[in-house]
């Protein structure tokens, strides 16, 4: 079985390893389609995410999609959900998942990710995937995930005003999200042109360019989608007074760091996002009825022997999503 695995910064490696079986309660999977992720770009880089470490040569990829090789839903095309909870912990028990003390993450931590030809994975985290999605279709369900839990937490009024600092994939998402959910204006605020471009194609009423073009505009619901402090400086700086600002991006270092008197001055209502709760049947359905464009923001397919190619083209970001077909 062909796999690859993350030795270190920027140290990818695809090899043949013995093919897994699949465990009390697992199903094998053929993986058909994985997306790199913006946090597998900060594995890469760095060989660590925040004050998370890369502890052994690691599987990476979370954003996945497969079939079914064994059992009784063999044949069966199926999106991965990469969290395991525990289902035990306080926050499992409180409905509270996406913030479990013990969960398992595929491509983190110790929890090998879907860069492989095969894996087993928990039964129960295996969600059917309807004809009408693609198979990089079912790659992006992740991302759009998060995207729907960001907006969920945001609290947008009905007919309300929003802008989004950070136009990669979950941000370029979340725009289709906001579009469909009645927004009366949108703004995008992002420094690549072409994802500017994309903004506006999905649905952004301006798309700014940060250094010339931005000034504050006073929406009721700012996202922070980049993951530095320029951007989360920006989206502070965009919400009207008493407004909510979402952060949603992963800082490289662990850190974000804000103006405290812009925030107080404003008194600012600030959410941080984590992965996602529970909303892939959700996501799965706004897919199916085409309430939102999966494939078009598939900038690039190559197979898993050029993987550490394509980690290195993502690094650039001169596309939009990249995605690995095992």
């Amino acid at each position: 079985m062909r796999t690859a695995r993350l030795h270190g910064s920027a140290d990818l490696r695809v090899g043949d390893e013995p093919a897994p079986e699949a465990g009390a309660g697992e199903t094998l999977v053929r993986v058909t389609a994985v997306g790199i992720c913006g946090s597998d770009l900060h594995w890469y880089e760095n060989g660590a995410i925040g004050d998370a470490k890369l502890e052994r040569p690691l599987v990476p990829g979370h954003e996945g999609a497969g079939e079914i090789v064994a059992g009784p839903r063999r044949g069966e095309r199926v999106a991965i959900d990469p969290a395991i909870p525990c289902e035990t912990c306080r926050a499992c028990r409180d409905g509270q998942r996406n913030l479990c003390y013990r969960i398992l993450f595929a491509g983190n931590g110790a929890t090998d990710g879907m860069m492989r030809e095969v894996m087993p994975w928990p039964s129960h985290r295996l969600e059917p995937l309807p004809d009408t999605v693609s198979d990089a279709g079912g790659a992006m369900l992740e991302p759009l995930g998060v995207a729907l839990w960001t907006l969920d937490l945001a609290q947008v009024p009905f007919g309300g005003t929003v802008a989004v600092v950070g136009c990669g994939p979950v941000g370029l998402l979340l725009i289709q999200l906001l579009r469909a959910a009645g927004v009366s204006r949108l703004i995008a605020v992002e420094p690549l042109p072409h994802r500017r471009e994309a903004a506006a194609k999905w649905g952004a009423d301006e798309a700014l360019d940060p250094a010339p073009d931005f000034s504050s505009c006073g929406v009721d619901v700012a996202f922070e989608m980049a993951g530095n402090d320029d951007a989360v400086r920006i989206a502070m700086e965009s919400v009207r007074p008493g407004g909510r600002v979402v952060l949603c991006g992963i800082p490289s270092s662990g850190t974000t760091t804000f103006p405290a008197s812009l925030a107080r001055r404003k008194e600012l209502t600030i959410s941080m996002v984590r992965r996602m709760n529970e909303v892939y049947p959700r996501a799965i359905d706004l897919a199916a009825r085409g309430v939102v464009e999966l494939d078009s923001l598939v900038s690039s397919q190559v197979p898993l022997a050029d993987a550490p190619a394509a980690f290195a083209a993502a690094q650039r970001r001169t596309g939009l999503k990249v995605v690995i077909t095992p």
